[in-house]
């Protein structure tokens, strides 16, 4: 294909036309090109027959172990040969190393970015129609080959006249006839093969294929990524662990993308982050304590976090990328690729944290309330018979020690109720699934014996003990109060949990929960703590002595009475006036 087909195909082909994702238009495309349909079914079927016929004669003949390599490098080439939407497939499983084997896994990483890139001059003519200028007045220096090469689009390195050293990535030519057949087919199959699946999803399963297109068609529209991306930023602007790369507006447009260039390591090149001095614990602490910002505080996350889009890179690289001194080597891990993101809505993000309470807790009666409003039963659905299951099966999950939980193991177990009870999979809860296995998959990359509960649940106590909202507060209260009466053991917990992060400081959240107990709102909090502290006809002062015991070093005197007037001077002088006496005796008093 030569310059001139490109800017033809690119340019005047009917679906290149398309926007957004419209499976009416696509169907009544190919359904008068039925040839095409035809042959596009042809090559799939061919592909992937000698690749299983391959492994059957490997198994016959007793070869398995000498032709493993030969086996991995040959679905990679054939997931690369199909295209797009089969190398995404790969993507997602290159992610899982407790689910592939390794040498299968090695190859499948190359589809992150070792992809057959397209020529360099069919790139420039692309920039050029895009941006309506030669690449000469764009760009001071650029690469004369692609430096990465991905399903969607192909990436060189670049300095603007202004000095900005740069990223330049530019769409494959002719993208849109290609994914739009192989989305035809997929929802052809799924109208006719769901009825013969065993699968339980509570919809049709062109429902699925319809939200993948979607997607796709976000992730193929640079424009869109780039807004998505500054909100990203915006969403992790206090938070010097995370790192987005700058958007160039000026030289962007819907098919080529220019922005900021990331010194970094990709997150499975263990060698190289330990070469740097950067700690791989502490990387993984980022990666699953930002993926859990995005579930639970903004609600929009990142649906695609695979090795080829995260980077491990200390905050004080040179302008060369050489590492400054070992003082300065503090972790950082940057986002890249924000095609594929999602929103969830604020009711649904408030529900996750009740479910993360109610699977705390054990309260699987709340919990299963939780899946209906979550849209994973109907409203109808009799929850009573599904209560005992998910005790079952979650109680077996969670066992006597929290930080035997991970992900791989519960959604394994999950999808044995999906066929027994009328479970289905809401489409965005797909995407959120997808993100935080593969995020646990990389952290198992990173760390074998990585256990995701030792960082997530600390991150989960410390924002119940922060409580910086009213519905926060309100998840405390019931983690801490079960059939009315006080659990002195979850508080215990919960503090001690926390207290595994170094960086967690126990005054702040104290100053903010005395502020609380002393507001109109902590009403309710004040009378059943001192029902707690006499309830059973006794004193609970061993409770509390115990309680102190844990958080005196963190509680100094002097810190412990300024965080008192800290908090006083939050509540109104009407509401405080008949407090602050009390209050400070009882501070006085454990000074």
């Amino acid at each position: 294909m030569n310059v001139s087909e490109v800017q033809v195909s690119v340019g005047q082909h009917p679906l290149n036309q398309l926007r957004r994702y419209d499976a009416s238009a696509i169907s009544r495309y190919y359904r008068y090109r039925p040839w095409k349909a035809l042959w596009r079914s042809l090559q799939i079927v061919l592909s992937f027959a000698g690749f299983f016929i391959g492994l059957k004669l490997d198994t016959w003949q007793n070869r398995e172990e000498q032709n493993r390599l030969r086996r991995a490098a040959q679905l990679r080439e054939t997931l690369t040969r199909l295209g797009p939407t089969f190398i995404k497939v790969g993507q997602a499983l290159s992610t899982r190393p407790d689910l592939i084997r390794k040498d299968f896994l090695d190859e499948l990483v190359k589809l992150q970015d070792q992809l057959p890139p397209f020529p360099t001059e069919i790139a420039f003519s692309i920039i050029e129609r895009e941006l309506d200028r030669s690449v000469d007045e764009v760009y001071s220096q650029i690469s004369p080959e692609p430096v990465a090469a991905a399903s969607l689009g192909q990436v060189y390195r670049a300095r603007l006249y202004s000095g900005e050293e740069v990223a330049v990535k530019v769409q494959r030519p002719n993208l849109l006839p290609l994914l739009t057949l192989d989305l035809y087919l997929l929802r052809w199959a799924a109208s006719w093969m769901a009825p013969w699946l065993p699968l339980n999803l509570g919809h049709d399963l062109t429902l699925v294929v319809d939200e993948f297109g979607t997607k796709l068609f976000e992730e193929i529209d640079y424009l869109n990524e780039a807004r998505n991306a500054e909100k990203f930023a915006t969403n992790f602007r206090n938070d010097p662990t995370v790192k987005v790369p700058a958007i160039y507006w000026r030289y962007s447009s819907q098919r080529v993308l220019t922005l900021e260039w990331i010194h970094g390591f990709k997150l499975t090149d263990v060698e190289r982050i330990r070469e740097a001095g950067l700690d791989s614990n502490a990387l993984i602490e980022i990666g699953v304590t930002s993926g859990l910002r995005q579930l639970l505080e903004f609600g929009f996350f990142h649906a695609d976090p695979h090795p080829g889009n995260l980077f491990a890179m200390a905050p004080h690289c040179n302008v060369d990328g050489s590492r400054g001194s070992a003082n300065q080597m503090s972790a950082q891990m940057a986002y890249i690729d924000f095609g594929m993101m999602d929103q969830l809505e604020e009711s649904a993000k408030e529900t996750l944290v009740d479910a993360v309470v109610h699977l705390i807790n054990k309260d699987y009666k709340e919990l299963a309330q939780d899946f209906v409003k979550l849209g994973f039963l109907t409203p109808d659905t009799d929850i009573c018979p599904i209560i005992p299951a998910l005790e079952e099966v979650l109680g077996n999950v969670m066992g006597r020690n929290v930080r035997d939980f991970n992900f791989k193991t519960i959604t394994d177990r999950f999808s044995e109720l999906m066929y027994e009870y009328p479970f289905r999979l809401p489409a965005k809860f797909a995407l959120i699934i997808r993100s935080l296995v593969t995020q646990e998959g990389l952290a198992l990359t990173l760390n074998p014996e990585f256990k995701i509960v030792d960082v997530a649940y600390p991150y989960v106590a410390k924002r119940l003990l922060k409580g910086e909202s009213p519905q926060l507060r309100r998840r405390l209260i019931e983690v801490l109060f079960k059939d009315g009466k006080f659990q002195w053991q979850r508080l215990e917990n919960l503090i001690a949990i926390a207290r595994t992060d170094d960086r967690f400081d126990l005054l702040p959240t104290a100053q903010l929960g005395l502020q609380y107990l002393l507001s109109d709102e902590g009403k309710y909090l004040r009378r059943q703590l001192l029902i707690a502290l006499t309830e059973d006809d006794r004193l609970h002062t061993a409770e509390v002595q115990r309680l102190w015991d844990l958080i005196k070093d963190d509680l100094q005197p002097a810190r412990l009475f300024n965080a008192a007037i800290g908090a006083l001077a939050g509540i109104s002088s009407s509401r405080s006036s008949t407090l602050i006496p009390s209050a400070l005796a009882f501070i006085n008093k454990g000074v």
